[in-house]
């Protein structure tokens, strides 16, 4: 695949969302074709279950598994073949945030979590896939690492929030430490950005890190 693949990676109210678009005009003025999407959601079924995800009440395990549902039809339907394409696929949240949400914050089993990540996102033996190097992963993972007493502010104005953004905070500093070791098992892919800054102090610093890498012309 000849494309490139980034996620955006932190606990709500982070303000993530805010800075995807930034960077797809970045992409757009480069000359490269983007890819905008985000999970759970991204394709018709997806989307259906991410509703349910945000807002029926389920156990860690349902939650899981329909989130991962939610991914196979989203990788298979959307990323994969933008990637073909060369697209840059810019993704709001990928399994990092399985993980983080239910791995560290609804407490749900970290390993079931792994198997499930490489059925869905890695090739099966029979297709040649046998260590993790087969696994579909972005290629760069921002991570908007902000405290959650911050986090809980910003929300605190928010919208009308769904049940994770309801929830106290308390969980959110179970989920951020959940990135945290995400992003200690896989320190090259992910990249910390201090979102306990001005907007446009955050926006340079995405802008930065992908400039850095060499994703943008010198």
């Amino acid at each position: 695949m000849q494309g490139l693949f980034i996620s955006f990676e932190g606990i709500d109210g982070a303000g993530k969302s805010t800075h995807i678009d930034a960077v797809r005009q970045a992409f757009l003025d480069a000359g490269r074709t983007v890819t905008l999407t985000r999970e759970p959601g991204g394709t018709p079924l997806a989307e259906q279950l991410r509703n349910m995800v945000l807002n029926d009440p389920m156990d860690a395990m349902t939650e899981a598994l329909l989130v991962f549902a939610a991914r196979r039809d989203h990788v298979q339907k959307v990323i994969v073949p933008a990637l073909h394409k060369g697209d840059v696929v810019l993704c709001d949240r990928f399994s990092d945030a399985s993980f983080a949400y239910q791995g560290a914050g609804r407490g749900f089993d970290w390993q079931m979590l792994e198997t499930l990540e490489y059925w869905v996102q890695g090739k099966l033996p029979s297709q040649g896939g046998n260590s993790p190097a087969d696994l579909l992963k972005p290629q760069t993972t921002i991570w908007f690492d902000l405290p959650p007493a911050v986090a809980a502010v910003r929300l605190a104005g928010a919208r009308v929030p769904d049940k994770f953004e309801s929830q106290p905070q308390a969980f959110f500093e179970q989920v951020a430490k959940g990135y945290a070791r995400r992003a200690s098992s896989d320190p090259v892919r992910f990249a910390r950005i201090d979102a306990d800054q001005t907007p446009s102090e955050v926006r340079r610093d995405v802008i930065a890190v992908l400039s850095e890498r060499g994703y943008f012309p010198a």
